[in-house]
């Protein structure tokens, strides 16, 4: 893993998140993978637990978190304005340092603190609760908003998850998976989005499939949702080119000519300034020659 992290072989893909009701564009989350030359593409549930017993995670994190906070500013400055979501494990909120880690990738990246996510799952508010409220309640002054993930899988306690400064829950995928067929998890599910209509907190669903779950949760009041109904995990370039194609929203029209227009003016500004210096390439060699004669 460390020789994978030196060799570049770590990368980010990214999912689109949407509002339920109306389809419109909301954020992104960006979730990593692992490249390895051996062995093809592995994803983080069997690199991450490694990651964190061997001390990594720390190194890992800030590199996802500096790399995907560039990539939506970049985003952002062609006209496509979304929140970014990226994970965060129980062992990067005990770190001291990593509250300036968000820091520099926010200034780094020039990208507003608003417009950041930070997942965490109800095993942080069960084991760590004190050094977790800490932490949370710092980021939360920064303007960084909290979700806590997986909800519904833990054993947090209302009273655990009141005193948290949290914006948002995200109801796990198992209990999505089941809602059309499995009364006890579309109970569970509609329950979750009721106590988060009640905590004033936004509840998302993730690993949404098929048109009659979204079709579940939108008649539930679920503001937004994930899944491969919407789009798989995407590296940059797919993601980029997925919003031109044939089947792509409007929204996603826009973007991609957004994208386009960025990349053109780009083009401009840098046939323009070629041009002036070789004018005035030509305006010194003229004046040289004047004088000589």
């Amino acid at each position: 893993m460390r020789r994978g992290l030196m060799d570049d072989e770590f990368f980010l893909v990214y999912q689109p998140q949407v509002e339920t009701r109306t389809g419109r564009a909301f954020g992104v989350e960006a979730l990593l993978r692992w490249r390895d030359p051996e062995r093809g593409i592995i994803g983080p549930a069997e690199f991450i637990p490694i990651a964190e017993e061997s001390g990594m995670i720390q190194a890992l994190g800030a590199r996802v978190l500096r790399d995907a906070c560039r990539q939506v500013a970049q985003w952002h400055r062609c006209g496509m304005p979304m929140r970014l979501s990226v994970n965060l494990s129980v062992q990067q909120l005990q770190h001291d340092s990593w509250l300036s880690i968000v820091e520099d990738a926010l200034a780094s990246s020039g990208l507003a603190a608003g417009e950041l996510d930070l997942e965490i799952t109800e095993s942080v508010i069960i084991t760590h609760p004190d050094k977790a409220v800490a932490t949370l309640a710092k980021l939360k002054e920064m303007g960084v908003s909290i979700t806590v993930d997986d909800f519904g899988t833990g054993y947090s306690s209302l009273s655990q998850l009141n005193k948290l400064p949290i914006a948002q829950l995200k109801i796990d995928r198992s209990f999505v998976s089941q809602i059309t067929q499995n009364r006890s998890d579309a109970v569970i599910v509609q329950t979750i989005i009721g106590m988060g209509r009640n905590l004033d907190l936004e509840v998302i669903a993730e690993g949404v499939e098929t048109e009659a779950q979204k079709a579940i949760l939108a008649g539930h009041g679920c503001d937004l949702y994930q899944g491969y109904l919407l789009a798989r995990p995407m590296p940059v370039a797919d993601f980029e080119r997925s919003l031109g194609g044939p089947a792509a929203p409007p929204q996603a029209w826009r973007f991609a000519m957004r994208v386009m227009i960025c990349a053109l003016a780009l083009c401009v500004a840098g046939l323009i300034a070629s041009t002036v210096l070789h004018g005035c390439a030509i305006c010194a060699r003229w004046a040289a020659t004047a004088q000589g004669g």
